[in-house]
């Protein structure tokens, strides 16, 4: 069985990292970790005519990277993974026509990442793809005009409100021996403990994340110890010390090996209330930061643990409350693994 407990696959393969590509926007390129992502757009248009088709420029461009750092062709990819925080996926889905391939979309809205990384490692692993390339983006000005007001509006928020990231990230998973190992994930629950405002998403998915965590150390009989790193995605500096906590409630301590996508892709001066957030902000941060951390050694295995609220603004305004989740991806360093 490669099930592990209730929730964790743990891969009998090895499955590895092959390559990864990263395009941001403006402030992220500005922000502490500018200099590891591959391409860098000085203005939220990205060159093109809407933010609708800046965004789809960004997926394009991730996997474009992805492709060409790992010496791969389109041609050489049996299926894409893919998904973004618009309505009907428009992005995952208008590249999908362009690029031509077999291709799976996915909505896990901000844990999107980690979900199309778990799910595409489980198919290599079972056979049904050799190379799978995961992806995923969100845009600033297209999450605005979505999920609550067009920039243009000037509408005012509280210091609990994350600010979604402009960026898109893309890896390559395979059997191709590598210095990123992936060897398991979780798989998340909804959870919702009633939180229904939309501008503070970080005490909403909290506990969803606070629920991966610990369900994966339970599963695989682990403790904190065994990581160097638990890495979250999008719950900033007001969801952050709330997910810690409850972890500590389920017997695990991690808030000396905690870290929070939202919190490393700004600088603190940077204007963006609590943190980042977005479908690209844990893909970007861990393709380019945590891969190559990985890569130098400074870290040796990282439990990346993806959040996403799956709200829509229909149901916030029938006053419904947030629905959660959390998918976390074990990522480690191969020749660590193999001499440990």
């Amino acid at each position: 069985m490669k099930l592990r407990g209730k929730q964790t696959w743990q891969f009998e393969s090895p499955l590895f990292v092959h390559s990864s590509g990263t395009a941001v926007g403006p402030m992220e390129a500005d922000g502490p970790l500018g200099k590891l992502f591959d391409i860098k757009h000085k203005e939220l248009h990205c060159g093109e005519d809407n933010w609708e088709l800046a965004e789809r420029r960004l997926m394009e461009q991730a996997i474009e990277k992805c492709l060409t750092k790992g010496n791969k062709t389109i041609d050489d990819i049996d299926l894409l993974l893919a998904g973004d925080l618009l309505n009907q996926n428009v992005t995952a889905n208008y590249v999908a026509r362009h690029i031509n391939i077999p291709f799976l979309c996915m909505f896990g809205a901000c844990s999107t990442s980690m979900e199309t990384v778990a799910v595409g490692s489980a198919l290599i692993d079972g056979g049904f793809a050799n190379n799978v390339i995961a992806a995923t983006s969100s845009h600033n000005a297209t999450a605005e005009r979505q999920f609550r007001y067009p920039t243009e509006y000037g509408g005012q928020k509280p210091d609990s409100a994350t600010f979604t990231i402009t960026g898109a990230g893309a890896v390559l998973i395979n059997k191709e021996v590598s210095n990123i190992q992936i060897t398991a994930a979780t798989i998340g629950k909804v959870t919702d403990l009633g939180i229904k405002d939309p501008f503070d998403m970080g005490s909403a998915m909290a506990p969803a994340a606070a629920d991966t965590i610990a369900q994966h150390l339970k599963d695989l009989n682990r403790t904190p110890e065994d990581y160097d790193l638990f890495l979250t995605g999008d719950l900033s500096g007001v969801g952050s010390p709330i997910a810690k906590e409850m972890v500590k409630e389920e017997g695990f301590d991690i808030h000396d090996k905690h870290n929070d996508c939202g919190l490393m892709v700004f600088r603190p001066d940077q204007p963006v209330f609590a943190g980042g957030s977005g479908c690209g902000c844990s893909a970007v941060v861990t393709y380019a930061h945590i891969f190559n951390e990985l890569q130098l050694g400074n870290l040796n295995r990282v439990f990346v643990v993806a959040t996403g609220a799956l709200l829509s603004p229909t149901m916030i305004q029938q006053k419904e409350s947030i629905p959660t989740i959390a998918h976390g991806v074990v990522f480690e360093r191969t020749d660590w693994r193999v001499n440990g």
